[in-house]
């Protein structure tokens, strides 16, 4: 059932409220990534960690085999999945997936965190190379990752999809260029996808975060003072709400972190 009062937010969660969960997060080396794949790991899921910088994968690696859960005990160790979205081809979609089937045999949750910024520039002068850059790291390859994981995904009895999304993918706002079309086909993603997947055990759902102390917002205001910003690890409770049981059934839905 599509519970329409489900607020993420209002959500308090429980310390092992994600506990058995195998949950991919791309984009987990820094920002809003890095502070979900710590906090899914430290309420008991074992994370999958994809993003293209190997040394910044094994560092948040030793993070999360440093963390202590609520009552002492170690977290589950997770797993590094090397995947360059810009560049990734089929073989590299499918070794993921291949991986996934060996050691789990199932995927509970899927984070589409990772996401290029581009340029901010008027449409008249926008960049090509770039629009089309952007366009497939925030689309085809969040498309590509998906599809290819969709067997893990309904290996699941319970499974979750999350989409980052943004203000500006709900909302049209000038100089965004290929970033907040590329929001606006997320959600448009989110809603075909939710609907295909309505009478099967996944759900399907997006998240817009909101002002965040990220890499990604320090690059759109560069003269915007980050300490007046919510920390990532503030804003990260709704997707764990969204990735634990007490969301099951609710898809398709449009969701805000703050």
């Amino acid at each position: 059932m599509n519970d329409i009062s489900f607020d993420p937010r209002r959500i308090a969660l429980e310390p092992d409220e994600l506990a058995g969960r195998v949950i991919a997060i791309t984009g987990p080396t820094s920002g809003i990534g890095r502070a979900l794949a710590l906090e899914c790991a430290r309420r008991g899921a074992e994370v999958l960690l994809l993003g293209r910088n190997v040394k910044k994968l094994e560092a948040v690696y030793d993070e999360i085999v440093a963390l202590r859960r609520s009552d002492g005990s170690a977290v589950a160790e997770p797993l590094i999945a090397p995947l360059d979205l810009e560049k990734a081809v089929a073989g590299d979609y499918d070794a993921i997936a291949t991986a996934i089937e060996k050691r789990w045999g199932r995927l509970d949750g899927l984070v589409h965190n990772a996401g290029l910024l581009g340029i901010l520039s008027p449409i008249e002068h926008f960049d090509v190379p770039t629009w089309v850059k952007v366009m497939h790291v925030n689309v085809t390859a969040m498309f590509a990752l998906t599809q290819v994981l969709l067997p893990a995904l309904r290996a699941s009895s319970d499974a979750s999809v999350i989409c980052t999304s943004s203000g500006v993918g709900r909302r049209g706002r000038a100089y965004w260029g290929a970033y907040s079309v590329s929001k606006f086909a997320l959600e448009g993603f989110v809603q075909v996808l939710a609907d295909e997947l309505e009478k099967t055990s996944v759900r399907v759902n997006s998240v817009d975060p909101g002002r965040c102390r990220t890499p990604m917002r320090r690059q759109a205001y560069p003269s915007e003072n980050p300490d007046t910003l919510p920390a990532p690890e503030t804003i990260v409770d709704p997707f764990v709400a969204l990735l634990g049981p007490r969301s099951r059934g609710v898809s398709g839905r449009a969701f805000s972190a703050q």
